[in-house]
């Protein structure tokens, strides 16, 4: 397999992934590393990077889809872009297989130091018809599908008649119960029912929300009083909360659900709405790498950032994010390794930056990843959330302007952090976008309809 020749032959800094990690350090090195005669080159099968936190408030239609994610081109101009997947790497020739989003022959790409930065994906279980009937929460094209979906059952449901077959179009159940599930669940609930009040065909009672989680707490990240109270606030809504409860099956859209304790039958009932967010996994392009790897997937790093194996740090090759297994030496990781959020995927991102110009071009010297959570906020729909910042709870609308603010604040690039929060004000003053766009699958319905000649009336006898 040859290597592409339409691509520079300096030496490379290859990114594989433009997520958190991959967008921060592709900013952070690009001109510095031209400056040293190098190019910084990121692979993705995307052309931007997702803001996964405001995914929940994109499918509840809050946030615009096109605020939540990063153009790569409007920000890397000094970078090396490549739609495509790296699907297998060789560091011991250092050279990277690329597959073309395209669908064009895979190249080899050579690199000087490579940088894994392919984050996670959605980790689901083998239950019967999970694949067929649910969708996730981790892609900008899965929240706007959920709003747009959400808004046409409540929709279609209006014009059916009492019974299942209604019953089950409104009806929306998510599961898992970390922050993704009930960000998703509750901000759902509240667009669903400032939809009803719009539709004098359903009535608010007609809502069923339902939440499935396996452990028997919600949201790990908080306090167990807040956990408690999210749990109690989310009921009050009319919120079912399912806790010790683990989906057996979904065949046909019919859920079978199990109690963990004992693995009796816990009830049964259908649904055109299953939303999972049980977890994630990191990303299973590592298995096609010669580096090592831990028990649970993940790369190995140590606190530099650097891939280690059994005999220490490989030279050339580093790792952050969710795809890696980095040591948490503030203590407060679980297992000793840091979590899979974006508050650490941002902070290793720009010190692993700053490593490699040290490590490579002795700008500067090699330091050790440490970094204390601040804590974790959770916006629970329109003025209602929870917080645990620095060890202090807030609950209601002081959590929820914390939300707003800090990941207002987060949100990467000056110019999205400006469209995110005007969005924001316009919902004060207008409310919500309740506008579900149809035939975003088949957009050319329409036209293959006119062009097609209508047929002809059979001739009377």
């Amino acid at each position: 397999m040859a290597s592409n020749k339409q691509f520079s032959d300096r030496p490379r800094v290859l990114v594989v992934g433009g997520g958190y990690v991959g967008l921060y350090v592709a900013k952070d090195l690009q001109k510095k590393v031209k400056a040293q005669g190098g190019i910084v080159t990121v692979v993705d099968p995307l052309p931007y990077m997702t803001y996964q936190p405001f995914l929940p408030e994109v499918a509840a239609g809050t946030i615009e889809a096109r605020d939540a994610v990063v153009s790569h081109r409007m920000h890397l101009k000094n970078t090396e872009l490549i739609t495509g997947k790296v699907t297998s790497i060789n560091h011991a020739a250092r050279t990277a297989t690329v597959e073309p989003g395209d669908g064009s022959e895979p190249f080899e790409l050579p690199y000087q130091d490579v940088v894994l930065a392919a984050g996670s994906i959605t980790r689901t279980f083998p239950i019967p018809g999970l694949a067929e009937a649910g969708i996730g929460m981790k892609s900008i094209e899965e929240a706007v599908a959920t709003r747009n979906h959400v808004l046409e059952r409540i929709e279609t449901a209006s014009l059916m008649p009492a019974g299942a077959e209604r019953e089950r179009a409104l009806t929306f159940v998510v599961v898992g119960g970390g922050f993704a599930g009930i960000e998703t669940l509750t901000e759902l609930e509240d667009m669903a029912r400032d939809a009803v009040r719009l539709n004098d065909r359903v009535r608010q009672e007609d809502l069923r929300f339902v939440l499935i989680e396996a452990m028997g707490r919600v949201m790990p990240e908080v306090k167990p009083d807040q956990a408690e109270w999210v749990v109690s606030s989310m009921r009050a809504r009319g919120i079912e909360v399912l806790l010790n409860t683990s989906l057996a099956s979904a065949e046909g859209g019919l859920l079978k659900l199990i109690n963990m304790a004992d693995k009796s039958p816990a009830g049964e009932f259908g649904t055109d709405t299953l939303i999972w967010t049980a977890g994630v996994q990191a990303n299973p392009m590592v298995r096609g790498t010669d580096f090592p790897i831990d028990e649970r997937g993940r790369v190995r790093a140590n606190p530099e950032l650097r891939i280690t194996g059994d005999d220490g740090p490989i030279d050339g090759a580093w790792a952050a994010g969710d795809v890696s297994a980095v040591p948490d030496l503030s203590g407060g990781g679980v297992g000793g390794f840091c979590v899979p959020n974006a508050q650490h995927a941002v902070r290793q991102a720009k010190l692993l930056a700053k490593n490699i110009m040290a490590a490579r071009y002795g700008v500067g010297s090699v330091e050790e990843y440490n970094h204390k959570s601040l804590g974790a906020v959770a916006g629970l729909g329109q003025y209602k959330g929870v917080a645990n910042i620095m060890g202090f709870g807030m609950k209601g609308f002081p959590a929820w302007l914390a939300h707003r603010g800090y990941h207002g604040l987060a949100m990467p690039m000056f110019e999205r952090k400006f469209r995110v929060v005007s969005g924001w004000l316009l919902n004060v003053a207008y409310g919500r976008d309740l506008t579900d766009i149809r035939n975003l699958k088949h957009p050319r319905r329409g036209f293959e309809e006119a062009a097609t000649p209508a047929k002809k009336p059979a001739a009377k006898a």
